[in-house]
């Protein structure tokens, strides 16, 4: 009995660094997603004549980004992707909540291309659908591909009703994407990962979360993207 009791112990014990262990990786992958999103607004922003416009930064009301947004197929595509989001408060930017896209496609292409995204909700009602758990764009939110280089202001199309503006950046080169039909959800798995519990997305973008240690270089990318567009 008493072998039994502690090959029984052991067991346990084996699960339980395991579970320990598979929750820590986890984290360390989200943790990796906010990284990777601050470098993407970095990089994007630092080319001048190929950036987002100052006067988009200055309207949007949240920054979602995409690192590696997976694209491919034969003839039908798909797209899957992980990824974060932040928007404007009346404290600065809201904590990151973490969403995943998905979505299909049709046409001719064969292979599997990587892109990172970048999506900027620019008014009241694109920001109401981020807030929910699940949206489509196109459906319940437009999307249109936006605008680049150094300023906006002669194109007036983005400042009309359009919800979402998406880019993409595929090989060094920066333009503006169609995501029509692609599907948001928010990621529970990673959201209770990084905060520990089953926040949702709208306590965490409208500020009722505080921002962990670990989201801080992507909130700063945020903010500095702003700065960067200001001194082009």
């Amino acid at each position: 009995m008493k072998k039994i009791f502690a090959i029984l112990t052991a067991l346990c014990l084996g699960l339980l660094c395991f579970s320990t262990l598979v929750m820590a990786e986890d984290k360390q992958d989200d943790v990796d997603r906010l990284q990777k999103s601050a470098d993407v607004l970095h990089q994007i922003m630092a080319t001048p004549d190929k950036g987002i416009p100052e006067e988009v930064l200055d309207n949007a009301k949240c920054v979602a980004v995409v690192p590696h947004l997976i694209k491919g197929g034969f003839v039908f595509g798909a797209k899957h992707g992980r990824g974060v989001a932040t928007c404007r408060t009346a404290h600065g930017w809201s904590a990151p909540s973490f969403f995943t896209v998905t979505g299909g496609s049709w046409g001719a292409q064969i292979g599997v291309e990587g892109v990172d995204l970048v999506m900027l909700v620019m008014n009241d009602k694109g920001m109401q659908q981020l807030l929910n758990s699940k949206f489509q764009i196109g459906g319940e939110a437009s999307a249109a591909a936006g605008p680049v280089g150094r300023h906006a202001s002669a194109d007036t199309d983005w400042k009309l009703n359009t919800e979402i503006l998406t880019y993409s950046r595929s090989k060094g080169a920066f333009a503006g994407v169609t995501l029509e039909g692609a599907g948001i959800a928010q990621d529970q798995d990673a959201i209770h990962e990084m905060y520990g519990k089953d926040y949702t997305p709208r306590q965490i973008l409208t500020g009722a979360v505080a921002a962990p240690p670990a989201a801080h270089p992507f909130l700063a990318a945020v903010q500095n993207a702003k700065t960067v567009a200001a001194n082009k």
